[in-house]
């Protein structure tokens, strides 16, 4: 469990799903369709949803490429945080945003699997967060012209080395978006 013990509530965190980043995702369509899914799960359950948003020279504030997905529609309530860094703790208002919540375990969305889903389930984890990254709820695009491997290799061998992270006082685990409960 976690070694946040004042925090017993669960988050779902969507990381990214933005225009620019997913419009050439692998399985993009299925995975939106998830992330869709998983959204729906946590408001019938009461447990928030924490929307991330990532700048950058691509992606220009209120640019269409900027924007999320027109498949997820975040709702007024639901947090928004707006990031510059992989690591979507860096330098943000999440570590706030959460522990007003009592959050002390986030289930994980988004893209990219390889850049910042990958820093920001470490940067959780180092926070001492039990992290869930959902094995069918993250994507990237296909970056092998410059030496990595092919999306679904990305998305397994992610998927493969988080399932045994380990640390003292917290979990890391790997579900299935079928699998995920939210609670702790």
């Amino acid at each position: 469990m976690t070694v946040l013990s004042d925090r017993p509530g669960t988050a779902l965190l969507v990381i990214d799903v933005q225009n620019g980043v997913v419009g050439e995702a692998y399985r993009r369509d299925a995975v939106v369709a998830t992330i869709g899914d998983l959204v729906d799960k946590a408001r019938a359950q009461g447990v928030p949803v924490v929307w991330i948003q990532h700048s950058s020279e691509e992606l220009i504030p209120e640019s269409e490429s900027w924007a999320y997905v027109p498949e997820l529609v975040r709702q007024d309530s639901e947090p928004l945080v707006h990031k510059r860094f992989g690591d979507s703790f860096e330098d943000t208002e999440l570590e706030e945003v959460l522990a007003r919540s009592g959050i002390g375990r986030l289930v994980v969305t988004g893209a990219e699997t390889d850049a910042c889903v990958r820093s920001t389930i470490h940067g959780a984890f180092a926070r001492g967060y039990d992290v869930t990254l959902v094995a069918d709820a993250h994507t990237t695009f296909d970056k092998s012209q410059w030496g990595a491997p092919p999306p679904d290799q990305v998305i397994a061998h992610t998927n493969l080395y988080w399932r045994y992270e380990t640390a003292p006082g917290r979990t890391a685990a790997v579900e299935n978006a079928e699998e995920v409960t939210f609670a702790g």
